[in-house]
């Protein structure tokens, strides 16, 4: 990486004549090129260099619009502009605020990398966009069992069973459910070990006894030696996101209920396991977050479901029932 520093190091210089001149040292596009390859070179996850590269190129394509060519151009306004744009083309406050941390990510690793002298970040002056600290609505457990009623005998039925259970059951994002080999499930206990999940972190999960039997019935129904755990019907291959994302679909289709996105189920899992009184510390280890943070945001919704449990039985309503009224 040093030798493309070097290559990228001539910012600007002076022509014969006088005239001021830019390289590509400036270049906004070059450098996310390298930003990409450092990144990768760090070891983050395939789904994680896709997310920056789809999230930056958002930003190049609004910098082209706007003739935005080097970083002397992005400006706090820019930045602020660009915000704005994402938000006038649809993105949601999640959307916004996983944009702004990107682009956060990368203009730092610049200002770190090239030591642009006469260049001061424009990031620190804009804040990050406000995020919801309400959590998004969950898949439904009754939409669940209606799902897996739906699947057929079949393999891909079964499968689909499976896979329907599981992701409910441990809370799984898609990636790390996708990643799953078969000697990675252990059927007599139960214990799921996701070898790389998000920062590269290995950690286990468990899955339930009706779900281990889902399992063992879906790999009872396979012809092929696949070490994948998931896999397609026609030529035994590791099933992808694309192709997850179609069974939820065809399963909601079947069973006449709103679609849910892959994401539900692991905020469902993360609101079931609260409700059931698993602490809050346990469950992060078990979805592998390394803070609370985010799992916080679903303790209002239990302290609702405290609420509307006392509202149902406290004794003091209860005296006001069997006796007209209750003045204290």
């Amino acid at each position: 990486m040093a030798q493309d520093v070097t290559r990228f190091k001539t910012a600007h210089t002076t022509s014969e004549n006088g005239t001021h001149t830019t390289s590509k040292a400036d270049y906004v596009a070059e450098w996310a090129n390298e930003f990409y390859k450092a990144k990768k070179l760090e070891g983050i996850s395939v789904a994680t260099q896709a997310f920056y590269k789809q999230q930056i190129g958002h930003f190049l394509d609004f910098c082209q619009g706007q003739v935005i060519e080097q970083f002397e151009h992005v400006t706090v306004g820019a930045i602020r502009d660009y915000l704005t744009w994402l938000e006038e083309s649809g993105h949601n406050p999640g959307g916004l605020h996983a944009a702004y941390r990107v682009l956060k990510t990368f203009l730092r690793w610049y200002e770190n990398e090239a030591e642009p002298e006469a260049w001061k970040n424009p990031i620190a002056k804009v804040k990050a966009p406000k995020l919801t600290e309400e959590p998004l609505k969950p898949v439904e457990l009754p939409d669940v069992l209606k799902m897996v009623e739906a699947c057929e005998r079949s393999f891909m039925g079964l499968r689909d069973r499976a896979i329907l259970l599981t992701l409910l059951d441990t809370g799984l994002r898609a990636g790390e459910l996708l990643r799953l080999d078969r000697d990675q499930v252990n059927e007599t206990t139960g214990a799921v070990l996701v070898r790389v999940g998000k920062g590269r972190k290995p950690r286990s999960v468990f899955i339930s006894g009706e779900t281990r039997k889902a399992i063992r019935a879906y790999l009872h129904a396979r012809p092929d030696d696949n070490p994948a755990l998931w896999v397609t019907e026609a030529r035994p291959e590791r099933l992808k996101y694309g192709g997850l994302r179609v069974i939820i679909a065809r399963r909601a289709k079947a069973a006449k209920v709103r679609r849910p996105a892959l994401h539900d189920f692991r905020r469902a899992f993360a609101l079931s396991m609260l409700r059931a009184g698993v602490d809050i510390i346990s469950l992060a280890r078990l979805m592998g977050h390394t803070t609370t943070k985010v799992l916080a945001r679903y303790l209002h919704l239990v302290n609702e479901d405290l609420q509307d449990s006392h509202a149902k039985g406290s004794p003091v309503k209860q005296l006001k029932q069997r006796r007209g009224s209750y003045e204290p």
